[in-house]
């Protein structure tokens, strides 16, 4: 990661923004000291597909329904292990 001293920002804000949209992370110094980071933006995340309802319908269908409460269920696992 490059830097820019806030002082010369303005003057080369141009070629800020082109390295950013290179996709570069620059850090910012004032008198030699870290200042800020710029960072580009991170780019969208793609679109989920929308829920098939009639396929999860019967998915839970085709699953064997079994009557043990989840609480009984914890307790069988603790039961059957060991700490």
């Amino acid at each position: 990661m490059d830097s820019i001293n806030i002082a010369h920002l303005k003057d080369e804000l141009g070629t800020l923004i082109d390295r950013l949209e290179a996709g570069e992370a620059v850090q910012i110094t004032r008198n030699g000291q870290p200042f800020a980071r710029v960072t580009p933006e991170a780019p969208p995340l793609p679109r989920r597909k929308p829920i098939d309802v009639d396929a999860l319908e019967a998915l839970a269908k085709s699953l064997p329904y079994d009557p043990t409460s989840a609480r009984d269920l914890v307790r069988q696992m603790r039961d059957d292990s060991r700490y």
